[in-house]
């Protein structure tokens, strides 16, 4: 077992997931991170395609649960493992590999001693920092993380530019939280979730990030109604989010926004 985990949601993705692991096969990042696939409960291939590769651990949710009940599962994995630190990444093809080795370093897994610097609980990869490259991304979800970057500023202090990223890493205190009972949000597991762990005292940082366009398959953000409905349970679950862990924030947590903001 290594000291890294990466984790891959999966739902009714037979046609991307075994290009995703050959990939990562081909390019030696199995070399130094485990693999864990949750199918969500596909209704079609994605577990016995995920299966054809031995390097691979593939974990079956009995019944379509949902995005952020997958993402736990594979926390709550990698606690009961022992790993140090997680990564996860869309099962989609959309999350260019190379990716995984800058948030490996920016979160310190490779460093021996005594770290030269603070390292970071949760590194997020954006896709709207200098050096980023992505595809072009509907006007509506434009608009919702514009909003999301607004609403961060003004609850936390904090400036991040993608909090709806699904490419994350973390170390193993974030992940243990999460995968804690009523800790994290699985049904939209996004701003509310970075919020919450700003008011905590979590430490957030972000990284430019490649990515690619689907080209198999349907998104989960597809249509202008899902998006109209995401964003109002964004609003209303980040309120939530706020209103709990505010007293937790206290003082803090302001001195931690005002004397160690992210660059």
């Amino acid at each position: 077992m290594k000291e890294i985990l990466l984790i891959i949601p999966a739902y009714n993705e037979e046609k991307n997931i075994g290009g995703v692991l050959q990939e990562l096969r081909d390019s030696g990042t199995l070399d130094y991170m485990d693999v864990l696939v949750i199918d969500d409960g596909s209704a079609d291939n994605t577990s016995q395609v995920a299966g054809q590769y031995e390097e691979v651990e593939v974990v079956r949710q009995v019944y379509n649960m949902g995005y952020g009940a997958a993402l736990q599962t594979g926390y709550k994995y990698a606690q009961q493992q022992g790993y140090s630190y997680l990564l996860q990444m869309d099962a989609d093809g959309q999350h260019d590999l190379k990716n995984l080795e800058v948030i490996c370093r920016r979160l310190g897994c490779f460093e021996q001693g005594e770290p030269s610097r603070r390292l970071p609980d949760i590194v997020i990869g954006s896709r709207f920092l200098d050096g980023s490259d992505s595809f072009a991304m509907s006007k509506i979800r434009l608009v919702a993380i514009r909003m999301f970057q607004w609403v961060i500023r003004m609850l936390t202090g904090y400036r991040l530019t993608d909090p709806t990223s699904g490419l994350q890493g973390m170390n193993r205190r974030a992940f243990s939280y999460y995968a804690q009972y009523s800790n994290f949000d699985i049904k939209y597991p996004d701003l509310n979730m970075v919020i919450q762990m700003l008011l905590l005292g979590y430490h957030i940082e972000e990284i430019p990030a490649v990515m690619h366009p689907r080209t198999q398959g349907v998104s989960m953000h597809s249509g202008a109604l899902h998006a109209m409905k995401y964003m109002v349970v964004m609003a209303l679950s980040t309120m939530v989010a706020f209103i709990r862990y505010r007293r937790r924030w206290g003082k803090r947590g302001k001195k931690v926004l005002q004397n160690e903001k992210p660059a």
